[in-house]
């Protein structure tokens, strides 16, 4: 969650707290969210709800991704979450997610970048995006998201066997082929790479660390990706951790993440990519700003109830399953 000023039009953070649910991990083999996960959910909205009223923010932009729009019994889990926390939280389509992390990243690589592409991986998804503008002419979700393709494809050995890359990559290429031959015949002048996911990957292939903070320019190379997917895949999960970068909760999809991100630069034609650290919450707090607040009604998922509609304030709360 972030609690962000925006009285300049600009989401400058003033506060974040974070609580570590890993839904992906709790989920049965038909993505269906285990009862203990969502009451931890509920927890967890709740207390950003709480959270947000101690800033003097109203209530939060609150929004789940792939793990739950994905899930047999979303509406379950919806429900549960407005009815114990007061908090009316929604999906989002998978290309709107894709066009929100677009706008997040042309914000912070501005006009410059030219003809820019943009790839969120998340624990359900992989998102692509591509335009010329301040939104994308084009935007896909792809089933390819690095929790669930470990949990499909490499969860039988530790680490994974030579047949198992084999399946993951074939995969790959079959959901990435048309969206990445949109990429190579658009041409971007820009690649940007945003996620967790790819932020631990370029540690691991020697960018500059968090620490260092979000101005420092950091890129993820095709060919360093490729040596990645090669050490990631010789080590189990455990031993993962403990190199650059790799989160020991992130550790066992470390490798799906590589092997996607190595796989989509180079279906797409792209030497590398710069990463960008805004993606799909900035967005979301960019659109509220600069659309207004009725923008967040309309963008709900068609299969969702629609939520009150807020009253455009100067703080903002948003935070993110």
């Amino acid at each position: 969650m972030v609690i962000a000023d925006v009285e300049d039009g600009v989401p400058l953070p003033v506060h974040t707290v974070k609580w570590k649910l890993r839904l992906s991990e709790h989920v049965g083999a038909d993505g269906t969210i285990a009862d203990e996960a969502v009451e931890q959910l509920v927890q967890a909205v709740a207390a950003a709800g709480a959270t947000a009223r101690r800033w003097h923010a109203p209530g939060p932009l609150a929004f789940a991704t792939a793990v739950v729009r994905g899930a047999p019994n979303r509406q379950e889990v919806l429900r549960r979450v407005a009815a114990g926390t007061g908090v009316p939280m929604r999906t989002l389509p998978g290309e709107t997610e894709a066009e929100l992390t677009f706008l997040a990243a042309r914000r912070w690589l501005g006009w410059q970048a030219g003809p820019l592409a943009v790839l969120d991986i998340g624990g359900g998804s992989l998102d692509v995006a591509f335009g010329r503008g301040r939104l994308p002419d084009f935007a896909a979700s792809l089933p390819l998201g690095a929790s669930r393709l470990t949990r499909e494809y490499l969860g039988v050995q530790d680490p994974p066997g030579p047949g198992e890359l084999k399946e993951l990559r074939r995969r790959i290429r079959h959901e990435l082929r048309d969206v990445a031959s949109r990429i190579r015949w658009e041409g971007p002048r820009t690649a940007a790479l945003s996620s967790r996911t790819f932020q631990q990957l370029a540690r691991l292939c020697g960018a500059a660390p968090g620490r260092y903070g979000p101005f420092v320019q950091r890129e993820l190379r095709c060919r360093e990706l490729h040596e990645a997917v090669r050490t990631l895949a010789a080590l189990p999960a455990a031993e993962r951790a403990l190199l650059p970068g790799i989160s020991a909760p992130r550790a066992a999809q470390s490798l799906a993440g590589a092997v996607v991100g190595h796989t989509a630069l180079k279906l797409m034609g792209l030497r590398g990519a710069v990463v960008c650290p805004w993606a799909i919450r900035e967005g979301v707090l960019l659109r509220y700003i600069e659309d207004g607040a009725a923008w967040w009604t309309d963008v709900t998922d068609p299969a969702d109830s629609t939520p009150p509609t807020p009253t455009a304030p100067l703080r903002i709360a948003s935070p993110l399953s």
